[in-house]
C-alpha cells in the first residue's frame, strides 16, 4: 500500500492556521499543509491573494477557509480563532508568516514606520500565538512555526527595523517553547535566506543582480517559497515531535559561506 504525505506527517484532518497566506511563503505553507491533509484557515489583508490560494488548494483536493484579517489587531485575530474552532476544529498548527518590509536607515526611519513594522512582524506573531495557543493548551497538543530571517542574526544595511523584529521573533519562539512545553506545545523558527517572493521582488528585477545573488549562494540559486514551506511542514508535523525551541536556517548554505569569500593565495582549487 502506498504512503501519502498525510501518513508521514500526521496532519490528516488537523486544523492549521497560516498568516500571510495570500502570497509568497505563507501561500506555499498553506498549500503544503493542505497537501498533507490539514484543514487550513488562511489569514491575510490581501483578500484577492487569499482567493487565489484558496483556489489552488481546492484544485489539489484540499479544504481551506479564508478570512481577511489584520493579525496585529487582537479583536480580528480573536474572530479568526472563533472561526477556526467552529468551522475546522481547534487549531493544531499555527504558521506565523505574515510580514512587511520598510527599508530605511535607522537615523532617518520615522517612528511610525518602525512601529508599523514591529507591529506586523513581531507583535502580530505574539498575538496570534497567544490567541490560537489557548486552543492548543486546552487540547494539550500543538505546533507553532514562525518565519524569521537570516537578518535576525546578521545586521543588514537599511533594514534595521526588519532585522530587529526578526530577532525578536526568534526569542519569542524560544520563550514560547519553554513556557508551553508542559502543555504539549512545540515552538520553532524557520529563517529563510535570499528568497524570491512578492515582498523581495524589487531585489530581483535586474537579471545581473539575480545572477550575482545566486552566485553568492553555495547551492547556486535563490530560494523559492516551497523551499521554506518544506521546512515548515517538517516542524509542524509529528516527524518533529521532539523538536522545540529550535531555528532551521533555509538559505542554500549562504550564512555558512563567509570564509569562502576571503582570498586565500595558494589554496585555490586547481
Amino acid at each position: 500500500m502506498s504512503m501519502t504525505a498525510s501518513d508521514y506527517f500526521g496532519l490528516q484532518d488537523q486544523s492549521a492556521v497560516v498568516t500571510g497566506a495570500g502570497s509568497g511563503i505563507g501561500r506555499a505553507c498553506a498549500l503544503a499543509l493542505s497537501g498533507a491533509g490539514a484543514k487550513v484557515l488562511m489569514l491575510d489583508l490581501n483578500e484577492e491573494g487569499l482567493q487565489a490560494t484558496h483556489k489552488q488548494i481546492a484544485e489539489q483536493g484540499g479544504r481551506s477557509l479564508l478570512q481577511r484579517c489584520d493579525t496585529s489587531d487582537p479583536e480580528q485575530v480573536a474572530l479568526a480563532a472563533a472561526t477556526c474552532e467552529r468551522e475546522l476544529g481547534p487549531c493544531a498548527v499555527l504558521v506565523n508568516a505574515a510580514g512587511i518590509l520598510r527599508p530605511g536607515a535607522l537615523d532617518e526611519l520615522p517612528l511610525a514606520e518602525w512601529n508599523k513594522l514591529l507591529s506586523v512582524n513581531l507583535s502580530a506573531y505574539f498575538i496570534c500565538a497567544q490567541t490560537f495557543g489557548r486552543q492548543m493548551r486546552q487540547a494539550k497538543h500543538g505546533a507553532l512555526v514562525h518565519i524569521a530571517s537570516i537578518a535576525a542574526d546578521h545586521a543588514t544595511p537599511f533594514s534595521g527595523a526588519y532585522s530587529v523584529a526578526k530577532a525578536g521573533v526568534v526569542m519569542l519562539s524560544r520563550q514560547l517553547a519553554i513556557e508551553w512545553a508542559p502543555h504539549g506545545i512545540r515552538s520553532n523558527v524557520v529563517s529563510p535566506g535570499l528568497t524570491e517572493t512578492g515582498m523581495t521582488a524589487p531585489f530581483h528585477t535586474d537579471a545581473d543582480v539575480v545572477r550575482r545573488r545566486g552566485a553568492a549562494i553555495p547551492l547556486g540559486r535563490i530560494g523559492q517559497p516551497l523551499d521554506i514551506a518544506q521546512a515548515v511542514m517538517f516542524l509542524s508535523s509529528d516527524m518533529a515531535q521532539y523538536i522545540t525551541g529550535q531555528e532551521i536556517t533555509v538559505d542554500g548554505g549562504f550564512v555558512r559561506s563567509i570564509m569562502a569569500t576571503i582570498p586565500r593565495p595558494g589554496y585555490e582549487r586547481r
